[in-house]
């Protein structure tokens, strides 16, 4: 006798897939937030442009001596550690690590809450739109990587990370529809 897959179980075990995913890459996010990085654009970051979230910081009583005192560099007013006025970005309202940290929460959250089965509409839904969302990050990384400070390194992979994002909303869309019951 054949093994027949029911929508329901081909339903179930997508959502877990893409929960075991998100919660994958939300760990990602507190692990190795470098890789997030060049995804979160300059126009939402109110620290400097290009910070690097893991550089290290100087201590309150250290200075950086290569450093212009007006600059927006790790050692003045445009780090993470101390407000910024965005320089004229008005969506800037968090830093780049504050970014990238609370879009793994929201990977987490939504990794939870998509195995609820109550819930799974409106979370898939939300994880489509918060893939959607991440397309803004995910082309102002392109067009970084192939401006005049780009690596060809960093070319192939936002050229790749890119088209993947696609797949990813319609997957998560997927998962809004109630499964057709089976005739027995």
């Amino acid at each position: 006798m054949p093994f027949r897959w029911s929508g329901r179980a081909v339903q179930t075990i997508s959502t877990g897939a893409l929960s075991a995913l998100l919660l994958t890459s939300a760990m990602k996010h507190f692990r190795e937030p470098r890789f997030f990085a060049q995804v979160v654009p300059d126009y939402l970051c109110r620290d400097a442009p290009g910070n690097d979230p893991e550089a290290p910081r100087p201590g309150p009583g250290s200075a950086d001596p290569g450093a212009d005192p007006g600059s927006a560099g790790p050692s003045s007013a445009g780090s993470t550690d101390a407000p910024h006025d965005g320089g004229g970005r008005p969506l800037a309202v968090m830093t780049r690590l504050e970014w990238i940290a609370v879009s793994g929460l929201l990977e987490a959250g939504a990794a939870v809450v998509l195995l609820i089965p109550a819930t799974r509409r409106a979370a898939a839904t939300a994880v489509s739109g918060m893939f959607t969302v991440f397309l803004a990050g995910h082309v102002a990384a392109l067009r970084r990587a192939y401006g005049p400070t780009g690596t060809p390194t960093e070319r192939r992979a936002h050229t790749a990370r890119l088209p993947l994002q696609v797949p990813l909303i319609l997957w998560a869309w997927s998962l809004r529809g109630v499964p057709a019951r089976t005739r027995q």
